[in-house]
């Protein structure tokens, strides 16, 4: 069904048997189910899918009783109890039967909150049993968990609380791992581990976004294990996800890589939800194919389009006609530092509802080559098409553009040139001693928010037509949005090399282009209350 067969866990399903010479995996499971939960008081809920990996990790030993998995990586989509099961191995390690007199056992989250998340599970689980509570000392303050008859403890720490050297922890779990914005503490915490024998690591975490990053290493190379393409025994793999190929409205594929669906969990019906918003929306499409298919997503954050609606509109833009015809015209231009790509795009209605932008680039020709290199895409090539105008020197020449804004002003019926005055104040003021229609269109999301709003309603619509511009479909290609709590998606690169400028002058000049020819901002005429108004 999946191109992910090769690294996918079947020995979780297949009842083969699994090493247990000296009894350690069953002493886990038996520990494990001997937990109560702490809401309802009942046995700690360990299914069966579960208790193989419990097994799988605790029972193979060496001949001299060692361990023989040192790392676990354990890759499962939300809403799988994956920080149930995680605090439940860490008592395993603070009170159970693997704990060491002065152990210290580390839950690493990727912030204060998810921390806390940890700590008050395992504490959880901990009071609600009658035996257990009387005998351990929470330090709620520090999120710890003293067991005193041994001095081993639990601390839960984030990633976010600065460096934590001169640890030495017999286990770590590192929680949700894609989500730390840092390797410090994973470097600070791998390193300590080596200074105890028998210690154990478990990453537990669900799909991230984007390659540079230590959570992709990780499970990079624990896709080469599982593959065997690697021979290590020590790595165990256990990896639940779908690939980018796989269908991802199809409910086999859903329990195929959510294990605890089998049992009742994540809610099918919460996830049947989720698909059918997906459908209509894509950075929620690409949320829950990333959190609960675990599909990696080349993205470090949501995509703006899918590029296959993109390519929708890759009807011809006839710039010949449009000079003819004399259809009104609204420029947006993007003015970057002196060494980076600077765009502006003209947009004309195309029909009643419709768009249709003509992009121009321009580059320092000194620089094409070095940037070919940086950027890793033709930019001499782009040059040699037409697609990019090389400036001389190995800085932008804004001299350029100025008269190329003059001349589109000449050739086409322009309506309002539209700048972000933070670069562009100089050229605007040379612009409006001329006469010609400057506005002034800032970057912050009081303008941008509905401006991007706009963009993606006519690209998903299939009323944005941009003549499959190359260096404006790998600008597009390059977004990565950002969605705050009042739902403002904004534009962000996607990573440090990629370029979106093409993408921000076209919502500039969309957002222009539905205003029409007022000469007033798009804002101008909103209501008092700004902000409903922005994000309606």
């Amino acid at each position: 069904m999946t191109s992910t067969r090769s690294t996918y866990p079947d020995w979780i399903y297949d009842d083969s048997p699994i090493p247990d010479p000296l009894g350690f995996g069953e002493h886990a499971v038996k520990f494990l189910r001997a937990l109560k939960h702490p809401k309802s008081g009942k046995a700690f809920q360990l299914d069966p899918w579960q208790e193989r990996i419990v097994r799988r990790i605790y029972g193979p030993r060496k001949n001299d009783g060692s361990r023989i998995v040192k790392t676990v990586v354990l890759l499962l989509p939300r809403g799988n109890r994956k920080t149930s099961l995680a605090a439940a191995l860490a008592l395993l390690h603070t009170i159970g039967p693997e704990r060491i007199p002065g152990g210290e056992v580390i839950v690493a989250a990727s912030d204060r909150k998810q921390a806390r998340i940890a700590y008050d599970e395992a504490k959880g689980l901990c009071l609600a049993h009658r035996k257990i509570a009387p005998n351990i000392r929470p330090l709620d303050y520090r999120n710890r968990l003293i067991y005193p008859k041994v001095g081993s403890f639990m601390e839960a720490i984030s990633a976010d609380a600065g460096t934590q050297h001169g640890r030495t922890p017999v286990f770590v779990l590192a929680d949700e791992l894609h989500a730390h914005k840092k390797r410090d503490l994973w470097d600070v915490l791998r390193s300590g581990l080596v200074k105890t024998p028998g210690s154990l690591l478990i990453v537990a975490t669900t799909a991230g976004r984007g390659q540079e990053n230590i959570a992709w290493e990780i499970v990079e190379d624990a896709r080469k294990v599982a593959r065997g393409e690697v021979d290590d025994p020590s790595v165990l793999p256990v990896l639940f996800e779908a690939s980018k190929d796989d269908d991802w409205t199809d409910e086999a594929v859903w329990r195929r890589v959510n294990p605890g669906l089998a049992h009742g969990y994540p809610d099918i019906e919460g996830l049947r939800q989720l698909a059918r918003e997906g459908e209509r929306r894509i950075g929620d499409r690409e949320a829950f194919r990333q959190l609960n298919l675990n599909i990696w997503l080349d993205h470090s954050a949501d995509p703006f389009v899918d590029m296959a609606t993109y390519d929708e509109g890759s009807g011809a833009v006839d710039i010949d006609d449009l000079e003819a015809s004399q259809e009104p015209c609204w420029l947006g231009v993007d003015l970057s530092s002196n060494s980076d790509l600077t765009c502006v795009v003209a947009c004309w209605r195309d029909g009643d509802d419709g768009y249709q932008v003509r992009p121009w680039f321009f580059c320092p020709g000194d620089r094409l080559r070095e940037r070919a290199d940086r950027d890793q895409v033709p930019y001499p090539a782009w040059a040699d098409d037409g697609f990019i105008i090389a400036t001389d020197g190995n800085v932008v020449d804004f001299r350029v553009i100025e008269d190329h804004i003059r001349e589109l002003c000449a050739c086409f019926h322009v309506q309002e040139i539209a700048f972000d005055p933070h670069l562009g104040r100089v050229m605007m003021a040379n612009l409006l001693e001329e006469g010609l229609p400057v506005v002034e269109f800032r970057q912050g999301w009081i303008s941008m928010a509905p401006a991007v709003k706009e963009l993606e309603r006519a690209i998903i619509g299939g009323r944005f037509r941009h003549g499959a511009h190359p260096v404006l479909r790998w600008n597009f290609e390059n977004i990565a949005t950002h969605t705050d709590q009042a739902g403002n998606r904004s534009f962000h690169k996607g990573k440090s090399r990629d370029r979106i400028d093409g993408a921000v002058a076209s919502a500039m000049a969309v957002a222009r282009c539905a205003a029409g020819n007022s000469n007033r901002s798009s804002y101008d005429d909103a209501p008092e209350d700004i902000e409903e108004w922005a994000f309606a």
